[in-house]
């Protein structure tokens, strides 16, 4: 299983950034996929799930209405848009085989992490 994200990096309060994720070593259009990130000093913060097919999203409070997660199974390829971001969204971004907030708890199923840092 390989997951590699990319996309991160510098933007200033209210930006939008793009993450993306190549999946790889499993069949991806069979499994649901989640976004993790964490800040430093603190623990894994689960933030969004997609279903297999794409058709089921599920969002922290924290960043519903801001950030979109979606898939493409032809591509086993995993994003999130990120919309309206907030010094608070700065973060090591993670992608994660696996749904909700169980997938803090299994590292193993993350990515390497694309950093995010929002700042002026």
């Amino acid at each position: 299983v390989q997951l590699v994200e990319s996309g991160g990096g510098m933007v200033q309060p209210g930006g939008s950034l793009r993450l993306s994720c190549a999946a790889s070593g499993f069949t991806f259009s069979s499994a649901a996929m989640s976004w993790v990130r964490q800040a430093p000093g603190k623990g894994p913060e689960w933030i969004s799930s997609i279903s297999t097919a794409g058709i089921t999203t599920y969002y922290a409070d924290s960043v519903k209405g801001r950030f979109t997660i979606s898939r493409d199974n032809a591509k086993n390829t995993l994003y999130l848009q990120m919309n309206s971001l907030k010094r608070e969204d700065t973060a090591l971004y993670y992608c994660a085989r696996g749904w909700g907030r169980a997938v803090t708890t299994t590292r193993g199923s993350w990515g390497q992490g694309t950093q995010v840092t929002v700042s002026s």
